[in-house]
């Protein structure tokens, strides 16, 4: 098992493929891949403006809500999709057309990216207070946006404590790994990615 803790404020900066932003990169498969050539990426950015979604060719896309009033996806097809606080999670092919407009003001936004026919991913919003059990794929990350500590008893045994901010990647993890919250709730984005087989 690979474990492996995430901070953001850390994280590695990197300009969008479209040039008309910043992104940071918490996590990307494997570890020497670019935007051309990568399994999985996982990441976070700041999305000031209106404007159009890089387009990412046979890469399956889930984009999370982390902070602000929200977004607003237009598709082709007249097909309209609102990321905000009610639906804190949406899905999309990456070689889509989408033009993004802002509900009211800046957003950062959590993006999960697998490569379509050899990954296949999940992407959950928690809002956790007490304890869950997860079961584990072949890789797992737990990243907490508010509400920390977060405590994750790991398969090995091995206690990990996160803050606001970070996550915790598991690569391998074979068995089932606890979350706990003591007091108030956390919230937190749970992203599962399989690799797909035969």
């Amino acid at each position: 098992m690979s474990i492996r803790i995430i901070d953001s404020r850390t994280a590695r900066q990197l300009p969008w493929k479209n040039g008309q932003g910043v992104t940071l990169e918490l996590a990307i498969a494997p570890p020497d891949a670019d935007l051309s050539s990568f399994e999985w990426r996982i990441s976070s950015a700041r999305v000031a403006s209106a404007g159009p979604f890089s387009h990412y060719p046979g890469i399956d896309r889930s984009l999370g809500l982390l902070s602000g009033a929200g977004l607003r996806l237009s598709l082709p097809e007249q097909i309209n999709l609102d990321l905000d606080r009610h639906n804190p999670v949406l899905s999309f092919a990456g070689e889509l057309d989408v033009q993004a407009e802002l509900l009211d003001g800046p957003v950062q936004d959590f993006n999960l990216m697998s490569r379509r026919g050899r990954w296949r991913h999940r992407l959950e919003y928690q809002r956790l207070q007490g304890e869950r059990w997860l079961d584990c794929s072949d890789a797992l990350f737990i990243y907490c946006i508010a509400g920390s500590p977060l405590d994750c008893l790991l398969p090995c045994g091995n206690r990990v404590q996160l803050g606001n901010g970070q996550g915790l990647l598991l690569e391998r993890p074979g068995e089932r790994c606890r979350l706990g919250s003591s007091g108030d709730s956390v919230q937190l984005f749970l992203a599962w990615l399989e690799r797909v087989r035969g």
